[in-house]
């Protein structure tokens, strides 16, 4: 199993499990601003799930009622970094180019949302399989208003996940939207309490589980594939499930399960 050395993390901590890793942002002085060096890092959690394919769970800073702090998921990019950034690093693509390759991690990814989810925050969050938030949420992309766009994936991304016209809202109105807005929106599919953000997250994460790792590996790939692809795709995808052991073993499974209730 490629493992993650958490020593090796600066901008993320890392928690590993078997079938998991929670990856948590980790500038909490300047509410996560995504900045090289979480790119980098993140490009490395890439690699390792990669090479074993784990369910990943991206998280930010909890908050702390005792200490009376908020949490936060990410407040965009790094303006002071972006300001200095000319047309080369526009076209090398920095942030769309991480969050393209978390959308396509193996495994399914999981956002877990409390706070600002706003620029490239939101489109991490975006990226992301399944969406968790909390009503201190507020998800939105400002960045006409900064002179830039969108870029890194809010533009299209968005738009299949709330539809037209809220995400020109979003984009060329600067709305931001609330946690409950998010959910009656279908932008988090689940909205829970802060301090039961992570249990939530992780309950996903053991229901994603529960199923066949690589009936779910290729689901996702045929899922993300093309409509030209279909119905193709799904035949091809479906011959290889039908020769794997675990779909014998689990579906003799569900066979002895049925007779044994019949027959008590």
């Amino acid at each position: 199993m490629a493992r993650l050395d958490a020593a090796d993390f600066t901008t993320l901590q890392i928690e590993q499990r078997e079938d998991r890793v929670v990856a948590q942002l980790h500038r909490p002085e300047v509410r996560n601003a995504i900045d090289q060096a979480m790119v980098d890092e993140l490009h490395a959690v890439c690699s390792a799930l990669e090479r074993t394919p784990r369910i990943l769970v991206l998280t930010g800073t909890p908050s702390d009622a005792s200490a009376g702090t908020k949490g936060v998921f990410a407040s965009g990019a790094d303006i002071a970094q972006l300001r200095e950034r000319r047309r080369d690093d526009a076209l090398a693509g920095i942030n769309s180019t991480i969050f393209d390759r978390i959308a396509r991690l193996p495994m399914p990814v999981i956002a877990a949302l409390d706070g600002y989810a706003l620029g490239g925050g939101a489109e991490l969050a975006y990226a992301a399989d399944f969406r968790i938030g909390t009503e201190a949420l507020r998800m939105g992309n400002p960045e006409a208003a900064l002179g830039i766009l969108a870029a890194a994936g809010a533009t299209w991304r968005l738009k299949e996940l709330v539809g037209e016209p809220l995400a020109k809202e979003i984009l060329l109105a600067g709305t931001v939207l609330t946690g409950a807005e998010c959910r009656a929106a279908g932008l988090i599919t689940e909205l829970v309490e802060p301090a039961a953000l992570m249990d939530a997250a992780h309950a996903l994460a053991d229901r994603i589980s529960a199923q066949d790792p690589l009936a779910v590996r290729i689901t996702k790939s045929v899922f993300q594939a093309p409509r030209e692809a279909h119905p193709m795709i799904d035949t091809l995808a479906q011959g290889m499930l039908f020769e794997s052991q675990a779909k014998f073993e689990r579906m003799q499974a569900f066979l002895d399960q049925k007779n044994t209730k019949e027959q008590s």
